[in-house]
C-alpha cells in the first residue's frame, strides 16, 4: 500500500515537472545579459529583445501559425533590439534543468525589410538555418543527442552569427525539438538583432523557408520513434528543415558549427539596452566577490524554484534564489 502510494506520488511529481516544459528565458552576447519575455506575467510594461510568447507548452503540429516564434508573429509593445557583430556568438538559456534530452538543436535567422524588425510579422519572413545538431553519436534509441549537450551546458546553446551574413535587422530563432514522445515537441523562441560588420552572402532560394511551411508533420525528423527495434541499431537521424546556410557556395557541404561549451554567463556591466524583470518585487542584483562561488547548491543562473519544479532550491554561495515568475525562480 505504502509502495503504491509512493509510486503514485513520484509519478505526479515527474508528470508535473515535464508538463511545465518551458523555453528560452534569456540571452547573453559579448558578456551582456538580456532577459527574455516572461510568458506567465502580464505583458503590460514588459521590455525585451525577445518576441512575446505565452506558453511553456510544446508545439506539436508543424502547420500551426505559432511555429515561427511560439506566438502570433507580432512584436511587443515595448520591443527592443540589440546589436551583434557578424562572427560574434550569442547564447540562449532555457529554464533549468531542461527536461528533454533526446532531439536536435536548430538556429535560424530571418532578415526583416526596412530599418527594424519591430512591427514585422514573423510569419511573413523567409528563414535560413545557420546551425544544426542532431544525433551526435550512437543509435537513435540510446545515443547522445544535441539536446543532451545543451542540458550539459547549463541548459544553454551558443550559436555564432556567420561572418558572411549581410548587415541588417534580423530575427534569430532558437529551437529544440523533443523526440521522447510523439507527436514531436517543438520549442521555438525568437529575439530581435541588428547585425553589423556583415558580409555579402545572401541566402539562396533553396535555403529559405517560412514558418509554418519549413516542416511537415510527416518529416522523418519529426516522426522518428526512439522505442522501436530499428532504433536500437539505426545511427542516422535526418534533421528537419532546409539545407544549412554556410559561408561557402550554396549547397556546399561544410560541417555545421557545433555549440561551444562555455562558462556560465556574466551579468553585463555595460549595455545599451539592459533588460530587467518587470514584475519582480525586487530586481536581481549582481554580487561582486573575490572569492570563488561555493560548489554546493544550485549553480549561478540555475533554476531554484517555480510551479512544478522538483530540483534544488538552495543556491550556491553567494547567490540568492530570486523569483522571476510563478513558474521560474533563478539563482542570481
Amino acid at each position: 500500500m505504502f509502495a503504491a502510494a509512493s509510486l503514485i506520488a513520484l509519478s505526479s511529481v515527474v508528470v508535473t515537472q515535464v508538463a511545465a516544459h518551458g523555453g528560452v528565458l534569456s540571452y547573453s552576447i559579448g558578456g551582456n545579459w538580456f532577459w527574455g519575455w516572461q510568458p506567465y506575467n502580464s505583458p503590460v510594461g514588459q521590455t525585451s529583445i525577445q518576441r512575446p510568447w505565452s506558453s511553456y507548452n510544446p508545439i506539436q503540429d508543424a502547420t500551426v501559425p505559432t511555429l515561427a516564434c511560439n506566438d502570433d508573429g507580432t512584436s511587443g509593445a515595448l520591443q527592443l533590439t540589440t546589436s551583434i557583430k557578424a562572427g560574434q556568438p550569442i547564447t540562449a538559456y532555457w529554464n533549468q534543468i531542461w527536461p528533454h534530452n533526446t532531439g536536435p538543436m536548430l538556429t535560424y535567422l530571418a532578415q526583416c525589410p526596412g530599418t527594424t524588425c519591430t512591427g514585422v510579422n514573423a510569419n511573413t519572413l523567409k528563414w535560413f538555418k545557420i546551425q544544426e545538431a542532431g544525433l551526435l553519436s550512437g543509435t537513435i534509441a540510446t545515443g547522445d543527442w544535441a539536446a543532451a549537450q545543451m542540458i550539459a551546458q547549463n541548459s544553454s546553446w551558443t550559436t555564432t552569427i556567420p561572418t558572411c551574413v549581410p548587415t541588417g535587422n534580423y530575427l534569430i530563432r532558437f529551437e529544440t525539438i523533443a523526440l521522447h514522445s510523439l507527436p514531436a515537441q517543438m520549442y521555438p523562441e525568437c529575439a530581435q538583432l541588428s547585425i553589423t560588420n556583415g558580409g555579402t552572402r545572401a541566402p539562396a532560394a533553396s535555403e529559405l523557408v517560412t514558418f509554418p511551411g519549413a516542416y511537415s508533420n510527416t518529416d522523418p525528423g519529426l516522426t522518428v520513434n526512439l522505442y522501436t527495434q530499428e532504433a536500437q541499431t539505426d545511427t542516422t537521424y535526418v534533421i528537419p528543415g532546409p539545407p544549412l546556410y554556410t559561408c561557402g557556395a550554396p549547397g556546399s557541404s561544410q560541417p555545421p558549427v557545433a555549440s561551444t561549451t562555455s562558462s556560465k554567463p556574466v551579468t553585463p556591466t555595460t549595455s545599451s539596452k539592459p533588460v530587467t524583470p518587470t514584475t519582480s518585487s525586487k530586481p536581481p542584483t549582481t554580487t561582486s566577490s573575490s572569492a570563488p562561488p561555493s560548489t554546493t547548491g544550485v549553480a549561478h543562473y540555475g533554476q531554484c524554484g517555480g510551479i512544478g519544479w522538483a530540483g534544488g532550491v538552495t543556491c550556491a554561495s553567494p547567490y540568492t534564489c530570486t523569483v522571476i515568475n510563478a513558474y521560474y525562480s533563478q539563482c542570481i
